[in-house]
């Protein structure tokens, strides 16, 4: 049986889904809300939801566990409650860590690519470099905070979970995200307002080398990042942090025309100013250096953005079915 925190979220719900198909037995630990964040898991309900402050309790009565897939967190770039991210996005992490680690369960967790901050020290995974990385904003901290005290526990030889891998995911996009309010994807956002038939917005920019909608991002399709943590699950030799992105940074630009396209509309983009907020942590540029996947054996292809923007748009947006 897989324990799938996060499992009713974004991330989550497509991993679930793919597990359900590949006949597992899964346990979600997760919040289902009162705006319909149950539809992510409506066409295959897990066999239990454990809400996430009675996890430890469930885990104390000795669950027949094979796997930890840790993907819950607060996610929301914009919070500032460090006392409650602190908790959630470190410590709980921690009690799973240690839980696994004593009772021989392997663990993968989610990471992020906002532990890299604003890229000045480039986007390498390499746990060595760890120290280095300056996030810039509390998530992106909390997360940076748990790598280290992960790091710092190998480095000192102490009990780990028989096969652990974090994973730093990049700008992911794909169904069942619509519950993410302010943090969904650029892709979904987009889509909107095209269909609305109004042209794709985007943020000028404020950097002078950097030209309108040529801020960039490594933009991963959702069905992408389950495939690496389906091999990480067949592959329980296979340990370490690793990025997960295409390894190809794409413009704003390039997002807005693929939109279009996928919506069958002509290209049409209007530039916004970006709010004085949001300016002092924005990432201009990301881009996953996935060298180290490729090394530990991972085989699978990448989805370019202009197939992963036409298969989201036409096969859920605009499509019979807005859920995987």
């Amino acid at each position: 049986m897989i324990l799938v925190t996060g499992g009713a979220g974004f991330i989550g719900s497509n991993l679930h889904a793919a597990l359900v198909k590949r006949g597992e037995r899964c346990v979600i630990s997760d919040r289902l809300g009162t705006e319909g964040k149950w539809r992510n898991l409506q066409r295959h309900p897990p066999l239990r939801i454990v809400r996430p402050e009675a996890l430890d309790a469930y885990l104390a009565t000795g669950p027949d566990i094979s796997a930890v897939v840790h993907l819950g967190a607060i996610s929301a770039t914009t919070t500032n409650d460090g006392d409650l991210v602190w908790e959630t996005n470190v410590e709980l992490s921690w009690r799973l860590w240690t839980w696994c680690a004593a009772h021989a369960v392997r663990f993968i967790y989610a990471s992020s690519a906002s532990t890299y901050g604003d890229g000045a020290h480039g986007f390498d995974d390499d746990p060595a470099l760890l120290t280095r990385l300056q996030p810039l904003n509390l998530y992106g901290w909390s997360k940076h905070a748990f790598d280290l005290r992960v790091a710092a526990s190998i480095e000192r030889g102490e009990t780990a979970p028989p096969q652990w891998a974090g994973l730093k995911f990049f700008n992911v996009y794909g169904p069942n995200e619509y519950h993410k309010g302010p943090m969904i994807s650029v892709v979904k956002r987009k889509y909107e307002e095209v269909a609305a038939g109004l042209p794709a917005r985007l943020f000028r920019s404020t950097h002078p080398g950097v030209p309108d909608g040529g801020q960039k991002r490594d933009f991963v399709w959702v069905g992408d990042v389950v495939d690496v943590i389906l091999w990480l699950l067949d592959h329980p030799e296979v340990t370490g942090l690793y990025n997960v992105g295409t390894g190809l940074a794409r413009s704003y630009l390039d997002l807005a025309h693929a939109v279009c396209a996928a919506a069958g509309r002509p290209p049409r983009v209007e530039f916004t100013p970006m709010p004085e907020a949001l300016q002092a942590h924005y990432q201009n540029f990301t881009e996953a250096r996935v060298t180290r996947l490729r090394e530990a054996g991972y085989p699978g292809q990448f989805t370019p953005l202009e197939d992963g923007v036409r298969r989201y748009v036409q096969s859920y947006l605009a499509g019979p079915e807005l859920y995987v």
